[in-house]
């Protein structure tokens, strides 16, 4: 097993819960804040932004400050495609 195996195996761990995929799924059509997916997802924003940790960490997604929000964008073109197979 090599390191693109790992890699992979990362990512679809993370986005097999269904709060981190409908979040990936949201960001491909484009940037998003939080807000915007407490809306969408119907979790707290608490939850949200445990699972965008979670998204961070697995390389899916990257964050970007503008003033007081954070803007999220999918970073990953593996997740993308894995996103884009299932819809």
């Amino acid at each position: 097993m090599n390191s693109a195996h790992k890699k992979k195996a990362k990512i679809l761990k993370a986005l097999g819960h269904p709060v981190r995929y409908c979040i990936v799924e949201g960001l491909s059509s484009g940037e998003r804040n939080v807000a915007a997916m407490v809306s969408c997802t119907g979790v707290p924003q608490p939850t949200v932004s445990q699972h965008l940790n979670i998204l961070k960490a697995a390389g899916i997604i990257k964050g970007q400050r503008e003033g007081n929000q954070m803007h999220y964008t999918v970073c990953s073109a593996e997740a993308r495609s894995i996103v884009s197979a299932l819809k």
